[in-house]
């Protein structure tokens, strides 16, 4: 497959508010030869790690709110821009980006860098990809910090919000992100939603972006359904670390419902927070949601 790449330039990164981290690159992860993955990492090396994994359509710039409240409790996070999003290269082709391109090469992040002591941090595709990682390595992740997501298996018709939100993505290839964004987070800055623009400067390099909302599985044999389920059992029998659910009640995809539902399934899972006011983008809340979940983690 043709791996050609777009790279955002630099300077469309300049001056965004709330997020001054310096960028880290990885360009020699097995199997991605020539392409490079950003990541944040900052806070104390010789902290417990949090990993945040960002969703569709958005990029690390999406944990500004809650990288400081991390390290300043000790934590080191690392937040990376999955392949087509953020600072890491845009594949140009649409079928390069596929549930196991995605989930091999947070794999490969996680491994490359060594993560040890992991507070696994998702939501939206982080969580469908993120919640498939601790498996394949139990003894790197002893925390899970999980929004408005879920697994990604197959269990019947997928809910009518989500379609009618796939649709209107095939029909906006060239969908304004910072609009959409702050439509669900209306206390955004116009500087804050342009921010999320930042990454792509024309509808060519947001092809991952169109991608994902097609990756949802739709029947019991598309890819990533056996893995999601093996997951799910993994989960609620095996998992033994913390876990805190922050729901966003505003959310018009992922339901409060089906996040109970999901939180079932996570084997020590307390009862969730509910911020009703939150939207998709639960980050977006995160002080609201980060001292409630360390201070449930440390009981």
């Amino acid at each position: 497959m043709d791996l050609t790449a777009l790279r955002t330039p630099e300077s469309r990164f300049a001056n965004l508010p709330g997020f001054d981290y310096a960028p880290h690159y990885l360009d020699a992860l097995s199997g991605f030869e020539g392409l490079r993955m950003h990541y944040v990492d900052t806070g104390p090396r010789s902290g417990p790690v949090a990993l945040c994994l960002h969703g569709q359509p958005t990029w690390s710039y999406l944990y500004r709110r809650m990288i400081p409240l991390l390290t300043a409790a000790g934590y080191r996070v690392v937040a990376p821009d999955l392949f087509g999003f953020g600072r890491s290269d845009k594949p140009a082709e649409p079928a390069a980006y596929t549930f196991n391109f995605h989930r091999d090469s947070l794999q490969g992040l996680i491994r490359t860098l060594d993560l040890k002591d992991i507070l696994l941090v998702v939501q939206d595709w982080g969580g469908l990809l993120g919640l498939t990682l601790p498996m394949d390595d139990p003894t790197r992740f002893s925390k899970l910090l999980v929004m408005n997501t879920a697994f990604a298996t197959y269990d019947g018709p997928l809910p009518e919000g989500f379609l009618a939100w796939r649709a209107w993505s095939n029909a906006n290839p060239d969908m304004a992100i910072g609009k959409l964004i702050k439509r669900g987070a209306r206390h955004l800055s116009d500087a804050e939603a342009a921010a999320y623009d930042a990454p792509f400067p024309s509808v060519e390099y947001k092809a991952g972006v169109l991608r994902f909302p097609n990756l949802v599985p739709d029947n019991a044999d598309a890819e990533g359904v056996a893995l999601s389920m093996r997951a799910r059992d993994w989960w609620q029998t095996k998992w033994r670390g913390k876990s805190f659910m922050a729901i966003g009640g505003a959310d018009p995809v992922f339901h409060e419902a089906g996040m109970r539902t999901l939180a079932s399934h996570i084997s020590g899972c307390p009862v969730p927070l509910v911020i009703p006011e939150a939207g998709h983008f639960v980050q977006e809340w995160g002080d609201k949601v980060v001292a409630p979940a360390l201070a449930s983690f440390n009981k």
